[in-house]
């Protein structure tokens, strides 16, 4: 990336003006020539200009194998453990001949050697070192041996190593001089790269912060930020998959997968996690980030292998951990090989996950809002239909009932009749809809019709689609507490089920009463339960109906899919 017309980092820029300053001096102390100071010179300002970090190494191997007329440059940077190296830069050597050569060094022999005493180490021929044990197969001949550590804020980066002086000369005194202060101003480039770095993935991550709160505040969906935190997150962070967990609303003691996106998304979607296992669980009950390097091989991760096959280094974070606790769960996973997730990237996640409850909360709060104004404005129409629209149909009613007596054609009669049956029948309708503009047993919301158009549509992301609700029936005041706590948990089971299994375009749910028994029917478009499919859920739908005296039927639409019928009596009233 060309760097001239970017932005400088002040700090390190400092520092490379001091180093120019000395440079004289430390090339004088080696007995330099004005031709090498002047080539040095160079090389400093061609490295110190460069802010993205990966061209940085490179452009800083490119120089150290020109400034002492090496044949083959490399630099090495240490990985988190200290002891191997996780990254490898050569100058030298063609593709082809990596290709031959097989996988890059980690660390051993020589160049171990140097990661373990970090100082400059010199050597005419490499064989002759006790930590020398040979090459791999198709490798290019080597003898002569330079090395230099690199320090970053006075902690070892990395090593630069070079080999072959050309002319089939040693490495001289000169040479690491030269070589060292080269380090220094590699150390300082680094650190310029460094947070030039640090400060575009802040900002990335800001600018997706707003675009989060952006999409919330005008009344969106949660499904679309929860998938806006996802796409963000996984690329930002170079991630292959992406998952958001929240918590279910029928069973505190589990999550509910309901966003992925990237490889192998739809075997994750609609997953039931556990609290206190796997990197999510963990995250979400402790209100801390978890890690792992290779989620593949972690004893953590219950789930089977072959959902995260290919993936290695994986990162859970909650999203938000004040008092309320965290709302839901954030999981990245790189691709095996890849680097594993560092604390900076892990701080910076767990601020953006932070940002994103905060956001979240704000919404909700909105709603809230707007969800009391909406409930007064239902007081108020309950209000209007009870005392004017049913009482001056009531009064209709008897009037065309005191009418009929003076009717003496049998017909006409009939026909008032009829009529005040279909008042009556409409005072029914009225007075219905007036208990379900007015159900707040326990809070606003609470009712199970409420909630069970809030379970409806917290499925919706799992199932890709919004499923059909219908209610008939006195919902909130026929039902009791108790049987209704079990309505909502097996529409949120049958829902879940269609989600993982059935591979449905639709849904219709339908919840009724005429007093006597609940029923709730949710029919999808769907596959069909196979007959060697798991039912370990539907027993335990039925279980809950046998448990209150009802019963459950399974069959098939009419047109394919399943049909799931749950019926249970209502206790007689006094």
């Amino acid at each position: 990336m060309a760097s001239s017309d970017a932005p400088r980092v002040l700090l390190p820029q400092l520092k490379l003006d001091e180093l120019l300053e000395e440079l004289p001096a430390r090339i004088d102390a080696a007995r330099g020539t004005r031709d090498r100071v002047h080539s040095l010179l160079e090389a400093v300002l061609s490295v110190g200009r460069e802010l993205d970090l990966e061209q940085a190494l490179h452009s800083i191997v490119e120089a150290a194998a020109a400034l002492v007329d090496a044949e083959y440059a490399a630099l090495g940077v240490i990985g988190p453990d200290g002891r191997t190296l996780s990254a490898f830069h050569t100058v030298g050597v063609s593709d082809e001949k990596i290709t031959e050569i097989g996988p890059y060094p980690q660390g051993h022999g020589i160049l171990g050697e140097l990661i373990r005493h970090p100082e400059p180490l010199r050597l005419s021929k490499i064989s002759e070192h006790p930590a020398s044990y040979g090459f791999p197969p198709g490798h290019p001949p080597m003898r002569s041996f330079l090395g230099v550590p690199i320090r970053v804020r006075g902690q070892v980066f990395g090593n630069l190593y070079l080999t072959e002086k050309r002319g089939g000369v040693e490495f001289d005194e000169e040479d690491e001089s030269v070589l060292s202060t080269l380090a220094v101003a590699a150390g300082v480039a680094i650190d310029n790269a460094r947070l030039y770095e640090d400060s575009r993935l802040r900002e990335r991550w800001l600018l997706a912060n707003a675009e989060i709160t952006h999409r919330l505040m005008p009344g969106s969906e949660r499904s679309e930020a929860l998938d806006l935190i996802a796409e963000r997150a996984r690329d930002i962070t170079g991630s292959a998959l992406a998952e958001v967990a929240m918590p279910r609303a029928d069973d505190t003691a589990s999550l509910t997968v309901e966003i992925a996106v990237g490889e192998g998304a739809e075997a994750h979607r609609g997953l039931v996690v556990p609290l206190h296992e796997g990197l999510m669980g963990l995250a979400y009950s402790t209100a801390a980030p978890v890690t792992s390097g290779d989620i593949t091989r972690d004893d953590r991760v219950s789930a089977e292998p072959p959902r995260f096959r290919g993936l290695g280094p994986a990162v859970a974070v909650p999203i938000g951990t004040g008092e309320g606790g965290a709302r839901g769960v954030v999981l990245l996973v790189r691709e095996a090989g890849r680097p594993v997730f560092s604390d900076k990237e892990t701080e910076m996640l767990q601020g953006f996950a932070a940002q994103a409850a905060i956001a979240m909360e704000l919404a909700e709060r909105r709603q809230d809002a707007q969800q009391l104004a909406l409930l007064e404005d239902r007081d108020r129409i309950a209000r209007d239909l009870h005392d004017l629209a049913i009482q001056r149909l009531f009064a209709t009613g008897m009037t065309l009932q005191s009418a009929g007596r003076f009717i003496e054609h049998p017909k006409a009669a009939d026909r008032v009749l009829r009529a005040v049956d279909d008042l009556d029948e409409t005072i029914k309708i009225i007075r219905s809809t007036i208990f379900g503009l007015r159900a707040r047993e326990g809070g606003a919301g609470s009712g199970l019709r409420a909630r069970a158009v809030r379970v409806a549509g917290e499925a919706a992301p799992v199932l890709g689609f919004a499923p059909g609700v219908r209610m008939e029936g006195l919902i909130d005041t026929e039902v009791p507490q108790q049987i209704a706590d079990h309505v909502v948990a097996v529409l949120s089971e049958a829902l879940t089920n269609v989600a993982r299994h059935a591979r449905a375009h639709g849904v219709e749910v339908v919840l009724r009463t005429d007093g006597r028994e609940v029923v709730l029917r949710v029919a999808d478009d769907g596959v069909g339960i196979p007959p060697g499919g798991r039912r370990s859920g539907l027993r335990t739908m039925a279980e809950r109906a046998e448990q209150l005296g009802g019963r459950m039927e399974l069959g098939t639409g009419e047109n394919g899919g399943a049909v799931l019928v749950w019926t249970v009596p209502l206790p007689k009233g006094p």
